[in-house]
């Protein structure tokens, strides 16, 4: 809308207006704070924009920032005063009217109505959504000058906020109640007057280019740095794990980091980030995960650069001898996946430490760091959990901080996609709900898999990646002698392969733990353990047998699986684990997912939420 509509609106009638765009597009109602942000804040950008004579420029509110869920509070369309190009301000505002810097850091601030927890400062936040719309935006990807951001503290006085002006920046500007003449003037010099339409249009129907993928990005990242741009809570996170780590070498005082958040949002880039800012600062840093798959890839991918980085990723039951506090920081990558001990029932009393896994990993290092996702809990045994790691660590007297990560970088950065996923699976309560077309996101139905293989086909050779996955619900042979493999996945006529078992490739098919990320692993079907922690651009799931909808709900059937982990469990959690593996595969997706199930009814469910058909899209 126009500046001048943005003014005219009551503060009711545009609470109301933004709630019902809100809840189409996301499937769900704000918070009371984004309600309140609304009646506090817009009412002032409209009277700034107004009484600079910007009337007419347009404003996209909760403009969302390319293939992720994050928001800007406001865009300002428009053109340039001096050269007549297309010209965006992004707008933080924040209702803000006292705050300070952590000590001993520089874009971490407290704000006291917030409780004193650690915030990004404003002026760090709209940097970084500046030069995430211009990375990720092919209108403004080669101009510099393009884009510019304003964090405007409008209930603030300079004095009270004062220690936020210690860091300038030229392409985002800090501006309070106390400046907000200079904010009309800076804004002057941004935005001509003119009807800033064409321009909005132009920013909204422009391509957008789709993020490195992770695995590729790793060397780069570990070897030079600075290769993944974090935001928001991320850049909160690695801050924290910073902080903590410098104050570790000045008190005794043990600090634990635990970051939560769903698929995608960003878990892994921060581990890559710290990865390469303390190997450069020469701090005794380790990366430590529960998965065989993803530990393989990336001392693949990062040995390809330097042969000595591989050994700085290790495995979580490699620290039952670790020295105490050996290490300066440990990143504990896909946490979840920690189990009770590390040691198996056969291990010699020798090589245990008689501690929980958790506790030998807190023990390991000065600052131990866990990254996880409680959905992605999928075997028995598996126990990485908030609460598992909150009590170990309070338990041997050390301070825990926790960082949720709600803003997610895959499924296309569609919130309302993995909140359907949550639902449709029962992970969340309120049950299945219709999916709506979202452009953030494309979601599919194949009736069959010959359907869905061909559809993904037409993506890799249009230069996205795709895969296929199903669940464990067929045999997984090991390759004939002459090397090809067995089509063990068989659904009528159309039979396909699972990807290999081993970690040597055969020919052009790639070895299990780079089956995401080698071109060839379209041929063949992966399951939970080769595709978690994974992504790529277009992503098939085949619900099996192990799991089906009947009349009002999911029933799991654990005589249908292949998984023999999975078939030890009892019939509770092997339902819970069924749902959570599944939820897994359903998102692992960039910009798109295809969905079928081996199942009549389940079929029949799936295609009665979902209008897509890869027929109608091919």
């Amino acid at each position: 809308m126009s500046a001048r509509a943005l003014y005219d609106y009551s503060r009711a009638d545009l609470v109301a207006h933004l709630t019902e765009q809100y809840r189409c597009i996301l499937s769900q109602d704000p918070s009371s704070g984004e309600r309140g942000a609304w009646w506090n804040s817009l009412p002032a950008l409209a009277r700034v924009l107004c009484d600079a004579g910007l009337d007419e420029i347009e404003v996209l509110i909760e403009q969302k920032l390319p293939l992720t869920s994050l928001r800007a509070d406001a865009v300002l369309a428009g053109s340039h005063p001096e050269t007549g190009m297309p010209s965006y301000v992004i707008v933080e505002l924040k209702q803000w009217t006292e705050t300070k810097l952590v000590p001993h850091s520089e874009d971490l601030c407290l704000v006291p109505k917030m409780g004193n927890y650690p915030a990004l400062h404003p002026v760090v936040q709209v940097r970084r959504y500046c030069d995430y719309l211009q990375d990720f935006t092919n209108l403004l990807n080669d101009r510099e000058d393009g884009v510019t951001g304003v964090a405007y503290l409008h209930n603030a006085e300079d004095l009270d906020v004062d220690q936020l002006f210690r860091l300038p920046d030229a392409k985002a500007q800090l501006f309070t109640k106390t400046t907000r003449g200079e904010l009309i003037r800076y804004l002057k010099t941004r935005l001509s007057p003119l009807d800033g339409a064409p321009e909005a249009d132009a920013l909204l129907e422009s391509p957008t280019a789709p993020g490195r993928q992770l695995m590729r990005a790793a060397a780069d990242e570990i070897t030079h740095g600075g290769k993944f741009l974090l935001v928001d809570e991320q850049q909160v996170a690695a801050s924290l794990v910073k902080r903590a780590a410098a104050a570790a070498r000045r008190a005794d005082q043990k600090e634990v980091i635990v970051v939560s958040g769903g698929p995608g949002s960003g878990k892994s880039l921060i581990a890559l980030h710290l990865m390469s800012h303390f190997s450069m600062h020469g701090r005794a840093v380790v990366h430590a995960t529960g998965s065989r798959s993803f530990t393989q890839t990336l001392r693949h991918v990062v040995g390809e650069k330097n042969n000595k980085l591989p050994k700085l990723f290790c495995y979580f039951f490699d620290f039952t001898a670790a020295e105490q506090n050996g290490l300066d920081v440990l990143i504990c990558d896909e946490a979840h996946r920690i189990r009770r001990r590390s040691g198996g029932e056969g291990t010699p009393g020798t090589f245990r430490s008689g501690r929980s896994q958790v506790e030998e990993l807190i023990d390991a290092a000065r600052v131990p760091v866990f990254l996880l996702d409680e959905h992605q809990v999928v075997r028995p045994g598996e126990m990485g959990s908030v609460k598992t790691i909150d009590q170990a660590a309070h338990a041997r007297g050390c301070i825990v901080r926790h960082v949720n990560l709600n803003d997610q970088f895959r499924c296309g950065g569609s919130r309302a996609y993995e909140n359907w996923v949550l639902r449709l699976l029962g992970l969340e309560p309120g049950g299945p709900v219709p999916w709506q077309p979202d452009t953030n996101f494309e979601l599919l139905v194949a009736d069959t898999p010959q359907e869905m293989e061909t559809y993904l086909h037409s993506q890799q050779e249009a230069g996205y990646t795709a895969r296929m996955t199903a669940g464990f619900c067929w045999p997984w042979s090991s390759p004939r002698g002459d090397g090809s493999l067995v089509d063990d996945v068989v659904i009528g006529k159309w039979r396909r392969p699972w990807n290999l078992k081993s970690d040597r490739s055969v020919g052009a098919v790639p070895a299990s733990s780079l089956w995401a990320t080698e071109p060839g692993g379209i041929g063949q079907i992966g399951c939970i353990y080769t595709a978690q922690g994974f992504e790529y651009a277009w992503n098939g799931t085949i619900l099996g047998p192990d799991l089906v909808w009947r009349d009002d709900g999911w029933r799991a059937r654990k005589t249908a699986s292949r998984d023999g982990s999975l078939r030890k469990a009892e019939p509770e959690e092997f339902d819970l684990l069924a749902r959570n593996s599944y939820k897994v595969l359903l998102t692992r997706g960039l910009a798109g997912t295809v969905l079928y199930s081996t199942d009549p009814e389940t079929h029949a469910m799936l295609r009665a939420l979902v209008p897509g058909r890869t027929d109608q899209e091919a």
